[in-house]
Order: C-alpha cells, then structure tokens, then sequence
C-alpha cells in the first residue's frame, strides 16, 4: 500500500436531524484536517500556512487532545485502543479534526482511525467535546460491517438527557470518508448526525482557499451549535441541565458484525 501523506484536508458537509418531539434538520459544510499523528515534521513542512503547537492560519495544539497535553499524541491513543482490545502493533493512527483557524477552534467530534498496512480499519477512537469544556472518547474495534454501539453517558445537547445508545456506522476509503451517529432511546431514533466528506492535498493553494471561502470556519461551527440551539428552544424543546461528566473519561462500544442496511451518503 502507498503511504499517505502526513497531512490531507477533508472537506465535506455534516447533517444533523432531530426525530422527537418534532422534526428538525440543519447542515453546513465542514473543514478538518487528516493527520498521522507518528509524523508531525512532514506535516509542518506540508505548507507554512499549517503548524503544530506553534502560530500560523491553521494549526493543531497537541494539548487539545488526548491527556490535554502538549507532546506525541500516540501513546494516549494507545492506550484507548488497547484497552478496547485493539492491538496498536504496525497500526498507523490518524486524527481527523477541526484545526484552529487563526486564534479560535472548537472540535465537537475528533476521529482517531487506526489502520493496518492495506489500509483496513482496525480501530477508532470518536473523541467527543460539548461546549462546556467537558470531553469524552467512545472507543472500540471497527468489524467489517463499520457499525458499533455504545452506551450513551456523556452530555453533548441540552435537549436530550443522557440516556439510550449511540450507534455509529463509519465507512472511509481513499477518497472520501462518511459516518452516520444514530442516537436510541428503547429502539427508536431519537437524532442523526452525519458526516460526508473527501480528502484534499493539504497545499497552500488549498488551504488558502478554505481561509478565503470560509473566513470564519471554526468560530462558524459553535455560532451553528448555539443558532439551532436557540431554534430548538423556541419551538419548545426541553431544556435540561448539564450533569456531571463521567471520570473514567472513556466508553467502550460494541462491534455490530451483520453488514449494515444504511449507509453515509
């Protein structure tokens, strides 16, 4: 299998539905960065408009992730993924995440893809932040059919208590990348967010773009999050309040073999 380059950029479009008590739908277009997290020198000398732990148009601070602190990525990623009964041995880790745009970032959801040598996914970590500062890894092994459910124990919305399961159906080849979060309560689906994105040389040219197209990409992402909240809250939705986060930090979810009925679009 050809290596990847260090650093590609994913551009793409995520869908969020609300199925209960009334329906509601919002998208917008979204930018990540796809980084290896074993090779942070190539990724630095990709373009000077990308640095890691450092200034530059977009960036990636190391201590916003993992143990939240600065330094190489790999061995907390390590650690979820053995624990979850994946074994990290030739895996190669990527994280796919917003990256800071200038002086501001805020990443709702990062992925860490573990993938052996053909490029098949082994394992992922789903490492989720609410806007309260709080975060929380739903880890497991990824089957053939793409799909895993987990319990649900972490405070993302303040319209739905924690409670149910989240199911996620994962899919990524070459060129694109698509998941699908299913959130249950007693079999019924309660929302849905999606994420359908492909990958991009991560040139300045590229990145440049993005800074013109979408001068405010990061900050966008929290002004949508609390627009549609206040939507929600004026069409009457429930407010409830945020409850302590849990301090294991993780939860593991459960491979779903059988071949899935849905897929990202």
């Amino acid at each position: 299998m050809t290596m990847l380059p260090a650093l590609r950029l994913v551009e793409g479009r995520t869908v969020h539905a609300r199925f209960t008590p009334f329906f509601q739908r919002f998208s917008y277009r979204i930018f990540m960065v796809d980084l290896d997290v074993d090779r942070f020198a190539e990724a630095i000398h990709s373009s000077p408009f990308f640095a890691i732990d450092g200034p530059a148009l977009y960036s990636i601070r190391t201590r916003d992730h993992g143990r939240r602190r600065t330094g190489s990525l790999r061995p907390w990623a390590e650690e979820k993924l053995e624990h979850a009964g994946v074994d990290t041995k030739d895996l190669s880790i990527r994280l796919v995440t917003f990256p800071r745009h200038l002086f501001y970032r805020f990443a709702p959801l990062s992925l860490w893809l573990a993938s052996d040598t053909n490029g098949v996914l082994r394992g992922v970590i789903y490492e989720v932040n609410n806007t309260f500062g709080d975060t929380h890894a739903y880890v497991a092994p990824v089957p053939e059919s793409g799909r895993m459910e987990a319990d649900k124990r972490f405070h993302v919305s303040p319209f739905f208590d924690v409670s149910g399961k989240y199911r996620f159906t994962l899919r990524q080849s070459a060129t694109r990348l698509g998941l699908v979060v299913d959130s249950l309560l007693d079999g019924a689906r309660q929302h849905m967010a999606s994420i359908v994105a492909h990958y991009e040389p991560a040139t300045s040219a590229n990145l440049a773009r993005k800074a013109l197209s979408r001068p405010l990409s990061s900050l966008g992402v929290t002004t949508g999050i609390h627009w549609e909240a206040l939507k929600l809250w004026r069409r009457g939705a429930g407010y409830r309040s945020r409850p302590a986060p849990p301090q294991d930090g993780q939860t593991l979810a459960k491979p779903i073999f059988e071949h899935p009925q849905e897929h990202p679009r």
